[in-house]
C-alpha cells in the first residue's frame, strides 16, 4: 500500500507532503497500523481531522534519544502512549516469564519496546527536547494514573505522571480531551495552565481551588494496606462521567490532581471518529516482516460499542472506557461492513461485531443519563438490577442488516457475549439468531469460575445463571439441528479462590466432561479492584480481609487442578489435592481426578489396574503403566 496514505514517519514523508514543521509528534510502543482499532491510529487520525499536522514514531529505538528526534521537534507537544496494551503485560505472563511473541510488532517480534514504556519514551524526549510539552495516554497511562500496586516489582509504584514528568496526562478513551489540550496549545497557552479539562490528571504544587475530594496520599498508600484499599475504593466510585468528583491525591510536596471523567462520545461523534481516512493496514515499513499479527483479527471486525457495565472486578475496562455505554449509528457500522466487501482481501466473513461486550448496545438503564451509574452497586451482579434495560432488538436489527449485505456469507460474534444479561431478557429471539447464524462452531462465554462465594469476588453472576445458559444453548442448538459447542472461560486463583475451591472446579469439569486447554490464572494489573485485594487481602467494597493464594506454587496448584487431565500437570494436582485435604481424589475410582504416582507402594490394585489389550500385549508389555 502506497505511504501517502498514512500518516508520516520520516523526513522523507514530511518532504513529500511539504510540511517542515510537524504540530504534534505520537510515540508509541507498538508498531503502526493506521486502523481504528489501534489507539494511536484513532488519537492520531482525529488530532488531524482538528487540523492539525501529526507524525507517527513508533517503537523508537530507546537506549539513546537520537530515534525519538527522526521527525524533528514539534511545533506544540510530544503525545506518547505505549501501544494498544500495557507494556509490562506485552513483555510478561503472569508467572512472570518473558513472552516469546508480541502481537504489535512486526512479525510478532519480541523486544522492540521496553518495559514501562510511556516513562522511557517521556525520558528520552525530555533528554532530546528539554521542557517540551508531553501528553501521555492510553491503557499503560490511564491505568497507572494514581499510586498502583505493581504486580512486576511487588511494590507500590508513584503515578505514571510523576515518573515519566510528562506535564498532563489523558485517561479514557481520549479524543475529547485531546481537542481541549490541542486547543489551548494552539492558541499559547502554557501546558503548566492547563487546568480542569475533564478526563486528566496534572501534577500541581497546591490542591485545586473548587471543590474535590481527598484519597489517601501516595506515601501513605505504600506504607498502609488498609490507606491502599481505601484510596482504590473513592477513586472506583468517582469514575463516572455524570457524578464523579475532581480526586486529589497528595505525593510528596505536590498533589496530583484527577479532574472528573470527560463524558463519553455520542453517536454522532463517535461515527465521526470511525468515518476518518484510515489506510486499514500495517504501515508498508513492515511488508518485509510479514506484517504485525495483531491485525489479522481485528481487519474485518467492527467495533459498535464502547463503556462496559458489567463491571468485573479484574476487569481494567470499567476504570478506563468507563461503565457507560454508547455506540455508534447503524449507518455507520453499515457503511464500514459495505467497504468490506470491496476489499480484495475480505473473504465474506466478519469476525466480529462488538466491543468490551458485544451484545451491549444502549445504556443499562435510562436514569444512570441524569444520576449517573449508581455508586457501590452493578448492573448485573450478582442479580440483575430490576431497572436494568435488557432489550436485545437493536443489536438483532444491526446484525440482520448486516447478514443483509450482498458479498457478506457470514457475520461472527468473538469479541464476548455477556450471558447473564442475555438470559435476563424476556424476549428469546436474539438467542435464537445468535445460535442459527452468528457462531463459528464454538461460542467462547466467561463464567469463570463455579464457586460463587469466589464469583462474588469476581463480580460475576452466580453460577446457576450460567447453568441455566448452557442448558438453553443445548436446547436451540438441538432445534435447529446444529452442533455447536460452548467453551467457558476460567480463572484460577483469583482472589477469595481458595484450594478448595479449585478443587470444586475440577469436580465441575470432570462431571461435564470439559478439558479446558487455557486456563487464566489471576493476573494483578494496576488499577482494577481486584488487584486491591491481591495486594492488600482486604475487599476494598468492604474493607474485609479476603483469601489471596500468593505464592507460585499455589497458583500453579490451582491452575493445574483446572487442567487435572494433563499428564504433565500430574505432580501438581497431587500435590494440591494433599494440601487441600482432598487425598480421596487421589486413586482409581471413577470419582477420583488422578492416579497416584508410580512407586512400589503405590500400584493398582488387581481389580482396578488397567490391563493390555491383546493386540499390544507382547509388543508392548509395559504400555499401560503410570
Amino acid at each position: 500500500m502506497e505511504r501517502e496514505k498514512f500518516l508520516p514517519v520520516s523526513k522523507e514523508d514530511l518532504r513529500a507532503r511539504g510540511i517542515e514543521q510537524l504540530d504534534f509528534i505520537l510515540v508509541t510502543g507498538d508498531a503502526y497500523v493506521d486502523h481504528p482499532s489501534f489507539g494511536t491510529a484513532l488519537i492520531s487520525r482525529w488530532v488531524e481531522h482538528l487540523g492539525y499536522t501529526v507524525g507517527i514514531i513508533s517503537q523508537p529505538n530507546w537506549h539513546t534519544d537520537a530515534d525519538v528526534q527522526r521527525l524533528g521537534r514539534p511545533r506544540y507537544a510530544f503525545l506518547v502512549n505505549a501501544g494498544n496494551i500495557d507494556s509490562m503485560v506485552a513483555h510478561y505472563t503472569v508467572a512472570k516469564k518473558h513472552r516469546s511473541k508480541d502481537a504489535y510488532s512486526p512479525g510478532g517480534k519480541m523486544g522492540l519496546r521496553p518495559d514501562r514504556a510511556v516513562i522511557v519514551y517521556c525520558n528520552r524526549i525530555r533528554e532530546a527536547f528539554g521542557n517540551i510539552p508531553i501528553a501521555i495516554g492510553g491503557l499503560e497511562a490511564s491505568l497507572r494514573r494514581f499510586a498502583h500496586y505493581d504486580y512486576w516489582s511487588d511494590s507500590v509504584r508513584n503515578s505514571i505522571l510523576v515518573d515519566s514528568g510528562a506535564d498532563i496526562l489523558m485517561y479514557g478513551m481520549g479524543e475529547l480531551q485531546i481537542a481541549e489540550i490541542c486547543s489551548a496549545l494552539a492558541q499559547g497557552i502554557p501546558v503548566r495552565a492547563l487546568d480542569n479539562i475533564r478526563g486528566t490528571c496534572v501534577i500541581r504544587s497546591m490542591p485545586p481551588e473548587g471543590p474535590y475530594i481527598e484519597c489517601p496520599s501516595a506515601e501513605r498508600v505504600r506504607k498502609d494496606k488498609t490507606a491502599y484499599a481505601l484510596a482504590t475504593k473513592l477513586q472506583s466510585e468517582e469514575q463516572d462521567s455524570v457524578r464523579g468528583r475532581t480526586v486529589v491525591q497528595p505525593s510528596g510536596q505536590k498533589y496530583l490532581i484527577q479532574y472528573p471523567p470527560m463524558r463519553p462520545l455520542s453517536t454522532p461523534e463517535l461515527d465521526e471518529v470511525y468515518a476518518l481516512p484510515y489506510a486499514r493496514m500495517w504501515h508498508p515499513d513492515y511488508d518485509a516482516a510479514g506484517g504485525v499479527p495483531g491485525f489479522a483479527e481485528v481487519e474485518f471486525s467492527i467495533a459498535s460499542c464502547r463503556g462496559c457495565f458489567g463491571n468485573c472486578n479484574f476487569c481494567s475496562l470499567a476504570f478506563h472506557q468507563g461503565r457507560m455505554v454508547t455506540v455508534r449509528s447503524h449507518a455507520s457500522i453499515l457503511k464500514e461492513a459495505r467497504a468490506f466487501v470491496k476489499n480484495p482481501r475480505f473473504k465474506g466473513y466478519i469476525h466480529d461485531v462488538g466491543g468490551p461486550t458485544a451484545n451491549f448496545r444502549h445504556p443499562s438503564c435510562q436514569q444512570q443519563l441524569q444520576r449517573g451509574l449508581c455508586k457501590g452497586r452493578q448492573c448485573l451482579a450478582p442479580t440483575p438490577c430490576k431497572n436494568l434495560d435488557t432489550s436485545h432488538q437493536d443489536y438483532l436489527q444491526l446484525l440482520q442488516e448486516l447478514r443483509a449485505i450482498p458479498g457478506i456469507k457470514k457475520v461472527f460474534i468473538r469479541s464476548g457475549i455477556r450471558f447473564d444479561y442475555l438470559m435476563a431478557s424476556h424476549d428469546d429471539a436474539f438467542f435464537e439468531e445468535l445460535v442459527r447464524y452468528h457462531i463459528s462452531g464454538q461460542l467462547k462465554v466467561a463464567p469463570e469460575h463455579c464457586c460463587n462465594h469466589t464469583l462474588d469476588y469476581m463480580g460475576k453472576p452466580h453460577f446457576e445463571v450460567y447453568e441455566a445458559f448452557q442448558k438453553k444453548y443445548e436446547q436451540l442448538n438441538r432445534k435447529w439441528n446444529m452442533k455447536q459447542y460452548l467453551v467457558p472461560y476460567l480463572m484460577s486463583s483469583h482472589p477469595g479462590c481458595t484450594l478448595q475451591d479449585a478443587v470444586q472446579l475440577a469436580l465441575y469439569l470432570k462431571k461435564t466432561g470439559h478439558d479446558p486447554q487455557q486456563v487464566q490464572d489471576f493476573y494483578p494489573t494496576p488499577g482494577t479492584l481486584s488487584t486491591c485485594m491481591f495486594y492488600t487481602g482486604l475487599d476494598p467494597r468492604t474493607m474485609k480481609p479476603v483469601y489471596v493464594a500468593r505464592t507460585r506454587k499455589e497458583k500453579s496448584e490451582q491452575r493445574a487442578l483446572l487442567q487435572f487431565r494433563n499428564p504433565k500437570n500430574k505432580p501438581l494436582v497431587i500435590a494440591a489435592l494433599k494440601a487441600a485435604g482432598r487425598e480421596d481424589l487421589i486413586g482409581w475410582d471413577k470419582h477420583c481426578l488422578v492416579t497416584p504416582m508410580a512407586s512400589a507402594s503405590h500400584k493398582a490394585p488387581p481389580s482396578k489396574r488397567p490391563q493390555p489389550s491383546a493386540k499390544h500385549s507382547k509388543k508392548k508389555p509395559h504400555a499401560h503403566k503410570r
